[in-house]
């Protein structure tokens, strides 16, 4: 079945190869991002029903827009995925008041935007499917340089998992997924504000391509589930997290 699918974050790291995986399988793909050119060459090399629109998702305007412009183009909307980001590098007692808004803009509210313009379409349509991308770190403090997107993160967490609970009982044919990468090697690190320090080979060789991660969203994407890490070893170290908490962060931080 073909699907109409909206990608925010389109223009490079996993929104782009979450792009090129639907659209080699005939699917109709929206490109959204601020970056026009990066866009235009993405839909040019996935050719037929690839179409970039130029948005800044951070804006609640131009998400609606964004959301209008799909639906006169292809009559509807099957899959809504919110995958733009930004990290920050920053420890708890070092961050600023700006560093944190910028966080929560691109993190959390660009996410909300997205689900607040998408749903109510899904619920004139009877179906629909949100799928928002958030971080192993929102779960577990593996990273604490990244702070306050961890934070973000999880505020996305507990936005999707309550957007589902609303959903569930009146409209059960609109799906709500949370997907969970844990390191991925892309480009996510240099655009961090402040960079990203380097990472140790053991911690690099562990990374996903944005390809397996995209492809876990393609699973999901044909099979609903509420939420899913893409890596196999991360639901299981969650679990040894929250099994019991303060042994976990001794032992991590026993071993800095």
């Amino acid at each position: 079945m073909m699907r109409t699918v909206v990608v925010t974050g389109a223009s490079s790291g996993i929104g782009a190869a979450l792009a090129r995986q639907l659209g080699a399988r005939g699917d109709r793909v929206v490109l959204a991002a601020r970056r026009e050119t990066e866009l235009r060459r993405l839909a040019d090399e996935i050719g037929a029903g690839a179409i970039p629109i130029a948005a800044d998702v951070t804006r609640r305007r131009e998400v609606d827009a964004l959301r209008d412009r799909v639906i006169d183009a292809f009559g509807g909307i099957d899959v809504w995925v919110n995958n733009a980001g930004r990290g920050v590098s920053k420890m708890v007692l070092d961050l600023t008041d700006d560093e944190v808004d910028e966080m929560m803009t691109i993190n959390l509210k660009s996410a909300l935007y997205g689900m607040q313009a998408a749903v109510p379409h899904f619920i004139e349509r009877g179906r629909g499917h949100i799928i928002n991308i958030s971080s192993f770190l929102s779960r577990v403090p593996m990273a604490t340089i990244r702070s306050a997107y961890s934070a973000s993160k999880a505020a996305l967490n507990s936005l999707t998992a309550n957007l589902r609970m609303d959903l569930a009982g009146a409209h059960p044919a609109i799906h709500v997924t949370l997907v969970m990468p844990g390191l991925v090697s892309t480009e996510f690190a240099k655009h961090a504000l402040h960079g990203t320090p380097p990472m140790s080979p053991a911690a690099a060789g562990g990374a996903q391509t944005a390809d397996e991660v995209a492809a876990v969203i393609v699973g999901v994407i044909d099979r609903p589930v509420a939420e899913v890490y893409t890596g196999p070893q991360l639901a299981p170290l969650a679990r040894r997290y929250f099994e019991d908490v303060g042994a976990f962060e001794r032992s991590m931080s026993a071993s800095r």
